[in-house]
């Protein structure tokens, strides 16, 4: 689909329907989670290609040189529809508004007597981050979102944190044990955890992430540590190069992360195919501004290209071919 429309996926009537839902009906979202029919294991194939659509809640808007282009929700959740349609994606990591827009949006298509598109999906909830970029406690960064408990009462399928880790801010000491006690309230409910450990110095412009393998491998080792065990832990993590160092810091499963949208999908695939290969525990991807936003391409055939490579073992290059 060439120069993709959020707009065809997700129709005006079909939005407001889910406004005016929110205001007469705000528990169907609650009831729609709860009749979900869940997959009975987490991977079955023993890889993941989920997508990520948490970064608004932490107020990063921008994509490319559009500074709020992610504030349009009727696009956000056009884009996060189109991509969960295909059945090389796993499911979703978002936060519970979006979380619960998705669940609305289910309950009408089964109103409709069309396919549920949450059914057999993964669905992750993101604990969030207090921590917002350029704000003064910004490594102060405690969890603001669902608790472990909350996502177990909500059926989803695992929770995911954000830690970032400056050795140079005493905060961040705050944050890694709010961290810990996350994953340690998740365990106890036998539910799976995300850990996106990432090492961050201050510079000039803020705190910029640390993408060398020394940084990444001392990251990982903390990381893996944190709680009272590491028996449902996955960690999120960014490709840099030299990745089998990476990967050879933990037996952790690793799913990798995308950054920022960069347009074309190319140098993107090229990391992730290489970060598959370099090492057993590199387990997928778990991936948002670079599939929900690639320019004029359609979110879902990139998302497939990275579930060929990630499900599949295809090429970077049958990849690229099936991206166009």
């Amino acid at each position: 689909m060439n120069h993709f429309q959020a707009a065809e996926v997700l129709p005006l009537a079909l939005y407001e329907r889910v406004i005016e839902i929110r205001v007469s009906d705000p528990n169907c979202s609650l009831r729609e989670a709860q009749r979900r029919i869940r997959r009975p294991k987490l991977a079955p194939r023993s890889k993941l290609n989920i997508i990520a659509a948490d970064h608004p809640a932490r107020g990063v808007l921008s994509v490319s040189k559009e500074p709020i282009r992610m504030a349009n929700r009727r696009d956000y959740l056009g884009r996060v529809l189109r991509v969960l349609s295909s059945d090389m994606i796993d499911g979703v990591m978002a936060t519970m508004d979006v979380l619960e827009d998705l669940f609305i949006i289910n309950a009408l298509l089964r109103e409709r007597a069309e396919p549920a598109m949450l059914d057999d999906k993964l669905l992750i909830g993101s604990l969030n981050r207090g921590g917002l970029a350029g704000s003064n406690w910004e490594m102060d960064d405690p969890m603001t979102g669902p608790s472990p408990q909350t996502c177990v009462d909500w059926k989803l399928d695992g929770a995911k944190i954000l830690l970032r880790i400056c050795l140079d801010d005493a905060r961040s000491l705050k944050t890694m044990v709010a961290s810990a006690k996350a994953i340690t309230q998740a365990n106890a409910l036998s539910l799976p955890t995300f850990l996106e450990p990432l090492p961050v110095v201050k510079s000039a412009t803020g705190f910029q992430v640390q993408k060398s393998k020394e940084a990444l491998a001392s990251a990982v080792s903390i990381a893996s540590a944190l709680g009272d065990s590491s028996r449902y832990l996955w960690l999120k993590l960014p490709y840099c190069e030299e990745y089998q160092v990476v990967a050879a810091a933990t037996s952790l499963p690793i799913l990798i992360l995308g950054g920022e949208s960069a347009g074309d999908p190319t140098q993107f695939l090229r990391q992730i195919a290489a970060a598959m290969a370099a090492g057993s525990n590199v387990r997928g991807a778990l991936v948002g501004r670079n599939v929900l936003y690639p320019g004029n391409a359609d979110p879902r055939t990139v998302a497939e290209a990275v579930g060929g490579i990630v499900h599949e073992g295809w090429t970077v290059d049958q990849a690229l071919e099936a991206s166009v």
